[in-house]
């Protein structure tokens, strides 16, 4: 069973990677805010590589020995980990080997080989990648760095995102996060109330693979989930984190599932009238607030825009789909 996390871990993690992350704008939407709600923002998308992930990652890669650097670092990832991973790999000389499976972003895959990555593919999907890949960083002694799912060590650097919200917006009463396996909610919930104990947390699911929202809601934790095909949240499917299975119940105060359709639309609907690139994952916390406001609540909302690396080709054909609800 994985370690739990506190408050103070987060507090202990900002302190370590402040000076080599980004404090990322928090901006106001141009058309989501109302008279009643005040709408914002969070631009991960404006991290280092382009994700959120830079900071569990740097987070745990600052806490290794110098034997354990030496043999080199390895994960599993269908893009913004590995991305992250590379990028503090190159910046710390450390020899970094990445596992995707079939599929994976182009855009991603580029993005990893700029930063130096030894990139590997195997499995059809995440959940096969994992263990043909675990198995072969294993047998070649690196050290694995987990995405956020199972290590509270990379979780406490992705809820430095949540306390530096908190911290530098005191104003702000709800965060709405995007979930895949848990990793980056679950820091959230936990570094924001470290400052602002009564802050509401809303996590955001895609209804192709809601293994978080079901694992809570069953009580069993689906460390493997179907996944419906042709969904853009393609970074956020496959199976919930232990860590977070076992956090969340007491840290989220509302769920939101959201289809492909509503997803789609956010998209076009950010990139074509917000102007803010940013990837099919982040599109679900915006698509909950746009179609789900009374579900999401709050009247100064904070929303977590956790990535921007979005494949080309991919945003070309959403972008080009008729959508009625935007005014072009």
């Amino acid at each position: 069973m994985p370690r739990h996390f506190t408050g103070d871990d987060v507090r202990e993690a900002y302190e370590r990677i402040k000076d080599r992350v980004r404090r990322t704008p928090l901006d106001d939407s141009l058309y989501l805010s109302s008279d009643d709600c005040r709408y914002r923002f969070k631009l991960e998308s404006q991290q280092v590589g382009r994700s959120f992930k830079i900071r569990g990652v740097l987070n745990a890669l600052l806490q290794l020995t110098p034997a354990q650097l030496g043999h080199g670092v390895g994960t599993v990832s269908t893009g913004n980990h590995a991305i992250a991973l590379a990028y503090a790999a190159k910046q710390l000389g450390v020899e970094c080997v990445v596992i995707v499976p079939v599929g994976t972003s182009k855009t991603k895959l580029d993005r990893m080989r700029l930063y130096g990555a030894r990139i590997m593919t195997m499995g059809g999907n995440y959940d096969e990648a994992l263990v043909l890949g675990r198995n072969y960083i294993d047998c070649n002694e690196l050290y694995y760095v987990d995405p956020g799912k199972n290590d509270p060590v990379t979780c406490a650097g992705h809820g430095t995102v949540g306390y530096e919200l908190a911290l530098l917006h005191p104003t702000v009463d709800t965060i709405v996060v995007p979930v895949g396996g848990g990793g980056l909610i679950t820091g959230v919930a936990v570094g924001a109330r470290a400052i602002k104990p009564d802050m509401r947390i809303v996590g955001v699911q895609t209804a192709a693979c809601p293994s978080v929202y079901q694992s809570i809601k069953d009580g069993f934790c689906y460390s493997k989930y179907p996944v419906a095909s042709g969904t853009i949240c393609d970074s956020v499917t496959g199976g919930a984190g232990t860590l977070a299975y076992e956090m969340l119940p007491g840290l989220v105060d509302e769920w939101v599932i959201v289809d492909e359709d509503e997803v789609r639309s956010a998209l076009r609907f950010m990139v074509m009238e917000e102007r803010i690139l940013l990837e099919g994952a982040s599109a679900m916390a915006v698509a909950a607030v746009r179609d789900y406001p009374d579900v999401v609540g709050g009247s100064n909302v904070a929303i977590v825009i956790s990535g921007g690396n979005v494949d080309g080709k991919r945003l070309a054909e959403v972008l080009n789909e008729e959508d009625d609800s935007l005014e072009l």
